[in-house]
């Protein structure tokens, strides 16, 4: 019997359905509740359609009572051997009466109403396919985009999204029944290809991909809960390289689609799941990796690669190499940040790094090498400094006069084989390892710092990220005519920092307006202002200061022994008199000046205010 969710949602007011959701199932009855709940709270006009390709596990009794209890909303075709995922999909394809079609995995879920955002984008942008955020074992895209690149949703080639019906039929796009794994991929990568408007949903998590433990189980029949040998899986790469090289032409897009390919699907197999193949199918996997590349590998994508795909590039006849470099890269590197501290005008780093497990040689004591690299947030520029190490531990010495103006962080590398495994360094550290203060060199304030959110190691030079722990002090104020002369001094850290003075700001706590004298230098850590008096109002005093980044600005604070800054200044100019007092904010002794104007007549009620409080 139909329930009031199903009459509500399952159909549209005059009968159209918006989604058709098509689930390939096989041996998933642990999972298919979890999956088939979320599909049903989904808002918008849907139907389900899952194809059981011959389950065993009481998945085919649990579909009937699924389609019992919802038939306006849930179809059920039982196939009566097992197929493959792509058969599966193709089957609930060719009943799909929806304007738009998903692909779901019985093994994973929808995210609660994520097919509304789906639909609405596509409604909206007359999109052919639209990406939603995956979370979980799949990664998904960032960045929301109504009209999307190519390029920029090319790393995403599940076919866990929603494409218009119309365009799959036009363009007669169909899964391929005869691969057991990877056949979304060409799919995706046709779809891609011929659509017109690609969107991007990225607001929030669409859809949750769970991992599994075997290639196929929970999709589709399929020969499923059978893994492809290694060799077959990498042979099928070919079919969607080449189905996407068949639409774009050669020059910088197919290269960075290549890249793709050969990085993430291709040179990957040399990397981890190398070590678990034997002897004799490695030999195969590099041969076959080599022919791949032979084709595909234009001069765009080599100099796209990083080391270690370069470096494997070069060991493709050498199957022993290869094994020692996916060792390089599946031992975890650990290292510890051992201490901080300042010699003169550089910053001496200590601490360890190696890579843990086999091979033995990874040690940095039997061959590795162990550095350092500072890399610029913004401009990406990067420096590679050697270490002095014995046993793991090792000295880095950082001449920052050399840095130019910017953020810095620090990553630490261990280098074997040629190839460098880095890690950013500093959340791991003996206890007591901390940074120590800022300090100017050359002008600039040079600030070690820990970041907040993993207490990584940073450099901050000139004070873009960091704040500069700098303190502002008054000793003296004074009048001079109509004027009012200020001095005090400035320190960074424990450092005097008086050359760095640029301005001495007053700024008014109302409209914010802002008024500007030049302050100098009188020794090490003294400075001098003069400056006229502002407009009538309540002016915070500010000292402006150049390190070497943005202008960082101080609130000039009145040492506690001066009760006050200096006496109230009072002048007539022609009818009005003037007045201003400096004074020391009660909360936090910062210096302020307030300016009033009076008029002849305001002083008289004043005079007679003062005479009635008698």
């Amino acid at each position: 019997m139909d329930t009031e969710s199903d009459r509500r949602v399952g159909r549209g007011a005059r009968g159209m359905i918006d989604v058709s959701v098509v689930v390939p199932a096989y041996n998933c009855r642990a999972s298919l509740d979890r999956c088939l709940t979320s599909l049903l709270v989904q808002r918008v006009a849907k139907e389900i359609v899952v194809v059981d390709g011959g389950s065993r596990d009481g998945t085919r009794e649990l579909l009937d009572l699924y389609a019992a209890c919802h038939p306006r909303v849930i179809t059920v075709i039982h196939d009566r051997h097992p197929c493959t995922p792509g058969a599966a999909r193709n089957r609930g394809l060719a009943r799909a009466a929806g304007r738009y079609v998903f692909f779901c995995d019985a093994g994973d879920r929808l995210a609660p109403d994520a097919l509304t955002p789906l639909v609405a984008a596509a409604d909206r942008n007359g999109s052919d396919v639209v990406v939603g955020r995956v979370s979980g074992a799949r990664d998904g895209l960032r960045d929301s985009a109504d009209r999307a690149s190519l390029a920029a949703v090319y790393d995403d080639l599940t076919c866990f999204k929603l494409f218009r019906r119309t365009f799959l039929e036009r363009h007669a796009l169909r899964f391929d029944e005869t691969q057991r794994t990877g056949e979304d991929m060409a799919f995706t990568v046709h779809a891609y290809c011929h659509a017109r408007v690609v969107s991007v949903v990225a607001d929030h998590d669409c859809y949750h991909a769970e991992a599994t433990g075997a290639e196929g189980a929970g999709t589709g029949g399929a020969e499923a809960g059978c893994v492809a040998d290694p060799l077959t899986r990498l042979r099928l790469v070919r079919t969607p390289i080449e189905v996407m090289a068949r639409h774009v032409p050669p020059g910088a897009l197919r290269d960075r689609l290549l890249l793709r390919h050969l990085r993430r699907d291709v040179l990957a197999r040399l990397g981890a799941p190398f070590l678990d193949d034997d002897e004799a199918d490695r030999e195969k996997i590099a041969v076959e990796v080599a022919d791949i590349c032979g084709q595909w590998l234009t001069p765009g994508v080599r100099a796209a690669l990083d080391d270690m795909d370069v470096a494997r590039l070069a060991a493709l006849d050498d199957t022993a190499r290869l094994v020692r470099l996916a060792r390089v890269e599946a031992a975890p590197l650990r290292h510890r940040l051992t201490g901080v501290s300042w010699q003169g005008d550089h910053l001496v780093v200590g601490g360890h790094a190696c890579l843990a497990g086999p091979p033995a040689a990874t040690a940095p004591d039997e061959g590795g090498v162990v550095g350092l690299v500072l890399r610029e947030r913004l401009s990406r520029e990067e420096r590679a400094l050697p270490a002095l190490h014995a046993t793991g531990f090792f000295t880095v010495l950082i001449d920052v006069a050399a840095l130019p103006p910017g953020v810095w962080d620090v990553h630490v590398f261990v280098e074997c084989e040629g190839v460098r495994r880095p890690a950013r360094f500093g959340s791991s550290r003996d206890p007591g390892a901390g940074v120590p203060g800022p300090r100017l060199v050359n002008g600039v304030a040079v600030v070690p710092f820990l970041t907040r959110s993993h207490g990584h190691l940073s450099i901050d030079a000139g004070g873009h990220a960091a704040g500069v722990p700098a303190a502002a002090r008054l000793t003296r104020a004074r009048r001079r005519a109509r004027r009012l002369l200020v001095e005090g001094h400035v320190r960074v850290g424990e450092e005097p920092a008086a050359p760095a003075v640029r301005h001495l700001v007053w700024r008014e706590r109302g409209p914010g307006r802002e008024y500007r004298e030049r302050a100098v230098a009188v020794s090490p850590e003294g400075f001098a202002a003069e400056t006229d008096v502002p407009p009538p109002g309540t002016w915070d005093a500010y000292l402006e200061l150049d390190l070497g980044g943005p202008p960082v600005r101080l609130p000039v604070k009145v040492e506690a022994a001066m009760d006050a800054p200096a006496r109230t200044m009072r002048w007539w100019r022609g009818p009005l008199r003037w007045t201003a007092r400096p004074y020391a904010t009660a909360v936090n002794r910062r210096l302020s000046l307030s300016v009033r104007v009076d008029t002849p007549l305001t002083l008289v009620k004043r005079v007679i205010r003062a005479v009635r409080r008698r």
